[in-house]
């Protein structure tokens, strides 16, 4: 070992002292506001059904109709490949994966709608039945991942009825054995951050009212209105609606068609990959990053029935669509229709297996210090991890071969994606 140079400083211990005084509001300030991801699983979409036509067999039968929809118009790899486009090495297990999901897990996150597509003649009764069933659901094992509701909005004309919705639903799942940890709330076409703010005070009455520790409901925030983007004093109000949560935020989701029209976008031409819809999308996720706040893409209005030529078209521009989102770095969108779910599968899962290998190679290289033709940071690390993560949670990965390839646990990529804040400042040793 050589000899070790002498170091030396020139200023006091105390200058360090004043400087972190100075700045101990803006580290707190940052802990507040930017926590990072939660580090929980994100589901990939979205379903609503309409409350009144919500029931107990509604998750299996969007799972049986879209099988359904595979034997009749693409009944093996080869006819579903030819469709989407898929490479032959992808083609067999892409077409496996899915139809293993949609008999197994075939939604993911799952809302009760009392809002647009709702259209029944006693809310009450739909909102308490779905608690009912929700509750037996979780208690079976037969339930989405994720499941609640999606409310009216904190506009004047239909603020009551949001309210009594909201209290009705909460209060009947309590009746039925409590809240389940997959419990989703949407709130929908936010304006301003005060709406935001009374939907806090809102969920807070509930918890003081029933003896639950303060913070455990959350809420998404649907974004389909100009004004949530850009305020009439020129900020964004999204960023400001986060705050308003007061933490309880946990998403931000696109509404495609509201938004569009709001911005007088024709109907023949709203959609999810418009320039209107990219650029609210980026403010959003820019609004969104690090604050633990997830970002929802929106969905697509064109219906996979009728003719296997249509049924084609229409899976096609959904295939092309979820994969758009993907590599924009939105992981989650919404689905209308059960013959969306098998091309939202389908894209998610040739997205992670067509990345997996280079990913988890990359990563292991990171983790070994073993170098390679790319130079990665830990910010790199965390994307990585992320990434296989997600394929992993929604079963285009498995465990056994992200291990074999990386030779990490799941509890090392827990750790890779979501490090220290000052990890990720750090250079790789």
């Amino acid at each position: 070992m050589g000899q070790q140079e002498k170091v030396s400083t020139s200023l006091a211990g105390t200058v360090s002292e004043g400087i972190s005084a100075s700045l101990a509001a803006v580290d707190a300030e940052l802990d507040r506001r930017y926590p990072g991801d939660p580090g929980t699983r994100q589901p990939v979409h979205t379903v609503y059904v309409p409350g009144n036509l919500f029931d107990a067999g509604t998750v299996r039968s969007w799972g049986d109709r879209a099988l359904a929809a595979l034997d009749e118009h693409a009944p093996d790899a080869a006819s579903f490949a030819a469709v989407l486009g898929l490479s032959d090495d992808l083609a067999e297990d892409v077409y496996g994966r899915v139809r293993a999901k949609l008999e197994r897990e075939p939604i993911e996150d799952l809302r009760v709608d009392f809002e647009d597509g709702y259209g029944g003649d006693d809310e009450d009764h739909d909102a308490a039945r779905a608690a009912r069933l929700i509750s037996e659901a979780y208690a079976k094992g037969t339930a989405a991942p994720y499941t609640g509701i999606r409310m009216k909005c904190m506009e004047a004309a239909v603020r009551d009825r949001g309210i009594r919705t909201t209290d009705v639903f909460l209060t009947g799942l309590l009746e039925h054995g409590g809240l389940p940890e997959g419990l989703v709330l949407t709130l929908p076409k936010v304006t301003y951050p005060e709406q935001v703010t009374a939907f806090v005070r809102l969920l807070e009455a509930f918890e003081k009212a029933h003896g639950l520790d303060a913070g455990r409901l959350g809420f998404e925030i649907q974004i389909e209105t100009s004004q949530a983007i850009l305020a009439a004093d020129g900020t964004a109000a999204v960023a400001r609606m986060i705050g308003a949560a007061e933490g309880r935020a946990t998403g931000l989701h696109y509404g495609t068609f509201d938004y569009s029209a709001c911005l007088g976008v024709s109907a023949a031409y709203q959609a999810s990959d418009h320039p209107a819809a990219d650029h609210a999308k980026a403010i959003m996720q820019v609004a969104a990053a690090g604050t633990g706040v997830r970002v929802s893409d929106g969905s697509t209005n064109v219906l996979p029935v009728g003719s296997t030529e249509h049924v084609h078209e229409a899976w096609r521009l959904h295939y092309g669509l979820t994969r758009r989102a993907l590599a924009r770095a939105y992981y989650q969108g919404w689905d209308m229709h059960p013959g969306h779910i098998p091309t939202r599968y389908a894209a998610v899962f040739a997205f992670y297996r067509e990345g997996f290998e280079t990913a988890a190679k990359r990563l292991s290289a990171y983790a070994n210090h073993a170098g390679g033709d790319v130079m990665d940071e830990p910010a790199t690390a965390k994307a990585l991890s992320s990434y296989l993560l997600r394929g992993i949670d929604c079963g285009a990965l498995d465990t056994t071969e992200v291990d074999a390839l990386t030779g990490l646990t799941r509890a090392d990529l827990d750790r890779f994606a979501a490090p220290r804040r000052g990890d990720l400042t750090a250079s790789a040793e």
